[in-house]
């Protein structure tokens, strides 16, 4: 009994202490980053685009609208690639080839951020630039990288979420006539759409927040973007590129474009719970 509740206690004591080391990442970038935003004004922070910290110009709207571009093209790129493998993965390849593929899916998460970008760098820029033009650096480019990185987000989450339908749905749709392909489109797919849709939030949440291998290969311009071709700076590639050197007010501005993202993602994880709870 004793031992039952001293295991009961180091359990809840370890629970407490992830949810204290978060508290306390929050409240440190908001104590850093939020006197700033005060000071400047919020308007002026989010709507401006005239980033120049050390003339006292803290405007992050290009950064905001670049980070949306990517993460777009990423879902664009991810979503029916990673469904699409999701779906043929629980619903029509054999037991033994499932055990043996997703797994080795799954590990494509387990591979550091910057192999990604270098992977890019040294062969999907020169693709970029040969090809479509422009310097090769791009929107295009961190798209189609982070495209691939967030593969292992959706097609894991989306089996366990078609896999989590029952077999009577099945049974009942294949009984009545319908064709294994009409069975998965019509009945698994709408049954299982909660956590397909987890999986893409939960996705676009690993995009928006991805750093080195957007880096590496989007140009990092401070521009708001045009074209898929041209460079683009995101607010977490902003954050590691400067937080290095700067000092003041421009540290300060770093920390609230990070309470920006930290909220973004915030609200995405928020919403992928709520969804799945709903459902």
């Amino acid at each position: 009994m004793h031992r039952e509740k001293f295991i009961e206690r180091v359990l809840l004591l370890l629970a407490l202490s992830s949810v204290g080391s978060l508290a306390l990442i929050t409240i440190f970038i908001f104590l850093e980053g939020f006197p700033l935003i005060l000071s400047v004004g919020l308007k002026d922070f989010i709507m401006s685009s005239h980033w120049a910290p050390t003339k006292g110009h803290f405007g992050i709207l290009a950064m905001i609208i670049s980070s949306v571009f990517v993460t777009l093209g990423a879902m664009v790129i991810g979503v029916p690639l990673g469904l699409s493998c999701a779906i043929v993965l629980a619903e029509f390849s054999p037991k033994r080839l499932k055990m043996v593929l997703k797994p080795t899916l799954e590990l494509l998460a387990g591979i550091p951020s910057v192999v990604y970008g270098f992977l890019g760098v040294i062969w999907l820029v020169p693709l970029i630039r040969n090809y479509l033009g422009g310097p090769g650096l791009s929107l295009l480019a961190g798209s189609i990288i982070l495209g691939i990185m967030i593969l292992p987000t959706v097609i894991s989450i989306s089996i366990d979420a078609l896999t989590a339908v029952p077999d009577l749905y099945r049974d009942g749709s294949m009984a009545l006539g319908a064709t294994r392909w009409q069975t998965v489109r019509r009945v698994v797919l709408p049954a299982a759409s909660s956590g397909i849709i987890t999986a893409i939030i939960l996705g676009m949440g690993r995009a928006i927040g991805e750093t080195m291998a957007v880096i590496m290969v989007a140009g990092n311009a401070l521009q708001i973007p045009t074209s898929i071709l041209d460079p683009v700076r995101t607010l977490t590639s902003n954050i590691a590129l400067e937080l290095g050197y700067a000092a003041g007010r421009h540290r300060e501005a770093l920390f609230a474009t990070g309470i920006v993202l930290f909220i973004i993602i915030m609200i995405l994880n928020l919403s992928a719970t709520l969804i799945t709870r709903r459902r």
